[in-house]
């Protein structure tokens, strides 16, 4: 078995062979066909991440880098989606005048990616996230011919290049600080004392800054919103460490922002936009901008959870929900499908049924915090997991039709239950001595946020009972305005593909 040292001169060698298959296919005179082996030679970086992954666990420090398993765990997920989203653009983009341009820089943005968080030299981290933030914004503008496009790309552009800066500040008052260059030289206990209490935390914020501007958070959520003009695989790849690259960070700078005031500004941030991004994605009738909406509410609670010191599940978040959304994404030419009222669940079940779900709930959360070690974020837990576990009694197993409907539906749920248990076991096991245990906010501060949630809840149900008051048109208006584009962003009657020719093409 190879060690970390020869996995990762592995892992080297083959990212340069995938740059430099894109760099091959961006001459003209190579054939476009060439792309069908482009697509099996990127498929070697995440082959030997895996099995970096899997027979290395130790975390190992190599010049600039850090090979760690969430360092390798990171790179499979980011080069992962890189790799079946270049597939599936295989046809789905073919006929495109930027048809080679796209796999180019797909591949550039996730090569970039992956590497930044390999990087234990803050200096290269912040060279390769820039890089990608670079790539995604070329991506977004690829269609120049297109105003739309062009306009969306160049308000990313500004937002990204406003959050690397901030990072740079972040990093470089750090550096100077603490005398250190290397993230994990910087952050042990000893360089961290020479950091004030000021200091720290202002740094805090100032990370707090450049990750909510590509996490998409309120209220810099418009770029994302905006970013539905770019192809569906472009709104995919935003989630192979991108959109979500707000977890990795504060969980690699978790000793800086642990017990830090720092942590209360993120967790109400993060709130608000949770209910902006639910609000979004309940009001929006576009299908894209449904899925953006979700996101960005899916981005708040990972960032939620880093605030609460839950960096674990902050991981094993990001990872899911980015295999989940960026498959979502590139099945939105099948939305239409799934309106058919044919596929619909059922009503609402009866009263006495819905008490039932209830109790379910009620029962798995109490299990749950009852054999927990009983600390602020796992009380958390207990309450969305007993909410999710009623939910999906109710939608599985209670709107179920006859006997046979209701069986398929306990199955179905058991079978759930297993997959989350089993996929959380893997997890652990992998990241158990790459991810620090963050430090958990009392009690009462948890009873608070349960408090706020239970609030939104209350209110939630009340004005979806009460449509007609004045309350509910105020919301459902902002939301709608939140949510919709600048005239700037819309085009009515597309033009850019006037002057088209087919030498553009491929």
């Amino acid at each position: 078995m190879f060690d970390s040292l020869h996995m990762f001169i592995l892992f080297c060698l083959s990212l340069g062979v995938s740059v430099g298959s894109a760099l091959v296919l961006l001459f003209p005179r190579v054939p476009v066909n060439f792309v069908r082996i482009h697509t099996k030679l990127i498929s070697l970086p995440p082959l030997i991440a895996l099995l970096a992954l899997v027979s290395n666990q130790e975390s190992v420090t190599l010049g600039p880098w850090r090979l760690d398993a969430l360092s390798w765990l990171i790179a499979l997920f980011v080069l992962t989606i890189g790799l079946i989203l270049q597939r599936y653009c295989v046809r789905y983009l073919h006929g495109d005048y930027a048809y080679r341009k796209y796999f180019a820089f797909f591949t550039f943005t996730t090569v970039a990616d992956s590497v930044a968080w390999l990087s234990d030299d803050l200096r290269l981290m912040v060279i390769c996230w820039g890089a990608t933030l670079l790539g995604l914004t070329y991506l977004i503008r690829l269609n120049k011919e297109w105003q739309v496009a062009r306009n969306a790309a160049k308000q990313a552009g500004q937002l990204f290049a406003g959050s690397w800066l901030v990072l740079l500040v972040a990093v470089i008052w750090l550096t100077q600080a603490t005398g250190h260059w290397e993230l994990s030289l910087a952050l042990t206990p000893n360089s961290l004392t020479q950091l004030d209490s000021f200091e720290k935390t202002s740094i805090n914020l100032l990370l707090i800054v450049a990750i909510m501007i590509p996490a998409a958070q309120w209220p810099f959520q418009g770029w994302l919103l905006n970013s539905v003009v770019a192809p569906t695989p472009v709104s995919a790849v935003m989630h192979a460490g991108i959109v979500n690259a707000g977890g990795i960070l504060l969980t690699r700078f978790s000793p800086l922002f642990n017990g830090d005031a720092a942590q209360i500004v993120l967790l109400v941030l993060s709130s608000i936009s949770v209910l902006v991004g639910t609000g979004i994605m309940l009001v929006q009738v576009d299908y894209k901008r449904q899925l953006v909406g979700s996101t960005i509410a899916q981005m708040g609670f990972m960032l939620i959870q880093c605030a609460l010191g839950a960096y674990l599940a902050a991981m094993i978040h990001a990872v899911l929900h980015g295999l989940f959304k960026s498959t979502l994404f590139l099945q939105a030419g099948s939305a239409i499908q799934q309106k058919n009222p044919k596929l619909q669940l059922l009503g609402l079940p009866a009263l006495n049924r819905r008490i039932s779900g209830m109790l379910l709930g009620v029962l798995v959360g109490m299990t749950f915090w009852f054999t927990s070690a009983g600390n602020g974020y796992l009380l958390v837990s207990a309450f969305i997991l007993g909410w999710s576990a009623y939910i999906a009694w109710t939608q599985l197993v209670l709107s179920g039709q006859g006997l046979i409907g209701r069986m398929a539906g306990i199955i179905l749920f058991v079978g759930v239950a297993l997959v989350y248990t089993g996929i959380h076991f893997v997890f652990e096991s992998l990241l158990h001595s790459a991810v620090p245990n963050g430090v958990q906010p009392s009690l009462p501060v948890a009873l608070v946020f349960l408090v706020i949630l239970l609030a939104g809840l209350l209110v939630s149900v009340w004005l979806a009972r009460n449509p007609s008051s004045k309350a509910f048109a105020i919301l459902y208006l902002w939301l709608i305005r939140l949510g919709e584009p600048q005239t700037k962003m819309v085009e009515n009657h597309p033009i850019h593909l006037k002057g088209f020719s087919r030498k553009d093409c491929c």
